[in-house]
């Protein structure tokens, strides 16, 4: 994949979990690509674990979605205590 379509599909993911988690307002543009990047590499290491895979390029979005919630989770634990 290519580093733009990367960027841009990490931002998508991280903006979408970041409404999801609840944590929008904390967070910018820089930030959500980060988490959603991030979220990319936990998605692509965590799913097919489980037995899930996707293609394409709205395959590649569920996964780094799934991991930026996965990675989202986590940072809420760490910081407040509770999921949310």
């Amino acid at each position: 994949m290519s580093l733009i379509v990367m960027l841009i599909v990490g931002g998508i993911a991280g903006w979408l979990a970041s409404i999801v988690m609840r944590t929008d307002a904390q967070q910018g543009i820089i930030l959500n690509i980060v988490v959603g990047i991030i979220g990319g590499v936990i998605g692509g290491y965590v799913l097919p674990m489980v037995g899930l895979s996707f293609a394409g390029w709205v395959g590649y979005l569920i996964t780094a979605l799934i991991g930026a919630i996965i990675l989202l989770a986590i940072v809420n634990l760490f910081r407040r205590g509770s999921v949310r």
